[in-house]
């Protein structure tokens, strides 16, 4: 059994307290959810799914944990990990990683905070992979807009790449509990974008409103470069959703380039539940 009794879920159809068992979570109501063989449980009801298979496809996350592998997105888990340090000083806090994907960032941030973790995914194939990172997180499948987490019970909750669920997020943080975000920068990719697209409009991203419900202790502008080889390239491009937009002469572009400097474009900003 995972040992993570301080995580307090609740039941997706209910509300209501869940327990835990080595093989399900229950509750008072009798809903049940089995823990599957891997070690995650899908807290995930039929209404609140707007697919048969939400989220990454298994190809995705397969390129993903390939291209997260090799290190090249290994500052953005540093950063991370030191605004953790600076503004979460909890010994062994209660965390939330919303959109934990195949679970790198989710098991990179435990390991090396300390904390007791709970990884969401909307995606069953993220959930079940994710089981192979880190035994001693517990890992669900559920929607960031509706959290099987109990109301202000999280200390420290991270949201990588990943939507921004204000109400939400703002319901199963602490008061004084952090939010660390990080979303996509104007310039994240963009060597690789103007090779893959004939057109590249200049963006200005800003992450998502706030709120109220929260105060801004950080923000900022990161930027680095990796430099991948063409086979790199060929899986980065595989894990994010251009792989869709683009036709095979596109595509083929890629082919033909033996390594290329690649900018890493993202914006790191830590929010403190008021």
């Amino acid at each position: 059994m995972i040992q993570t009794e301080k995580i307090k879920l609740i039941c997706p159809v209910c509300g209501k307290s869940l327990e835990r068992n080595e093989k399900s979570c229950f509750c008072a109501k009798r809903h049940s959810f089995d823990i599957a063989r891997q070690g995650y449980v899908n807290l995930l009801p039929v209404q609140n799914k707007h697919s048969l298979s939400p989220g990454d496809t298994r190809a995705m996350l397969l390129a993903r944990r390939k291209f997260l592998d090799k290190g090249y997105y290994e500052p953005i888990v540093n950063d991370i990990t030191y605004a953790i340090g600076q503004y979460c000083k909890i010994d062994a806090p209660v965390a939330a990683d919303i959109g934990s994907g195949e679970g790198y960032y989710t098991a990179k941030i435990s390991q090396k905070c300390q904390t007791c973790s709970v990884g969401i995914d909307i995606a069953k194939e993220a959930a079940k992979m994710a089981c192979s990172r880190d035994k001693n997180i517990l890992w669900a499948v559920a929607t960031a807009s509706h959290l099987p987490i109990a109301d202000k019970s999280v200390d420290l909750l991270t949201a990588v790449f990943s939507l921004f669920v204000n109400d939400e997020y703002a319901r199963v943080l602490k008061n004084g509990g952090v939010l660390i975000e990080v979303t996509a920068g104007s310039e994240h990719l963009i060597e690789l974008k103007k090779i893959i697209y004939d057109q590249v409009f200049e963006q200005h991203k800003q992450p998502s409103p706030y709120g109220k419900q929260f105060k801004m202790l950080v923000q900022h502008n990161r930027k680095f470069t990796i430099h991948p080889v063409c086979e790199d390239l060929k899986v980065l491009l595989s894990m994010t959703p251009h792989i869709h937009r683009i036709n095979r002469e596109q595509s083929e572009r890629i082919d033909h380039i033996d390594h290329m400097d690649l900018t890493v474009n993202y914006v790191i900003r830590v929010l403190q539940r008021i």
